[in-house]
């Protein structure tokens, strides 16, 4: 489901693309996945497709925030898709939650899987 995530935010141009592996960290999902759009247009049409493809493949998803489109959080389980503008992602900052080691850093120079 990552590579069907990831194949999918690169097709939109989705930019800083980090997927952070929570395996054995927590019980809400195996993996989160936080990517940027350049504009609300972009992050909505990017959780659009998104969860049009993982609904193709029978997956549960749930949708919030597209309306906004500043920041969409998509879950389908064992996966967590988290969409933002640059300001909106700069401000939450969820890497330095979940992978503290990555805070702050371009994705490429912090080690994250980056696409």
């Amino acid at each position: 489901m990552v590579e069907t995530v990831v194949a999918s935010l690169d097709d939109d141009k989705a930019e800083e693309v980090t997927v952070i592996d929570l395996r054995g960290r927590t019980s809400i999902a195996d993996h989160m996945i936080i990517a940027t759009g350049r504009s609300q247009r972009q992050v909505g049409a990017m959780a659009e497709h998104l969860m049009e493809k993982l609904k193709r493949l029978g997956l549960p998803v749930s949708i919030e925030g597209q309306t906004q489109g500043d920041w969409v959080l998509l879950d389908a389980g064992d996966v967590i898709v988290h969409l933002f503008r640059p300001e909106v992602r700069s401000f939450y900052d969820l890497e330095r939650m979940w992978a503290p080691h990555l805070a702050g850093k371009p994705p490429e120079k912090a080690g994250a899987l980056t696409v």
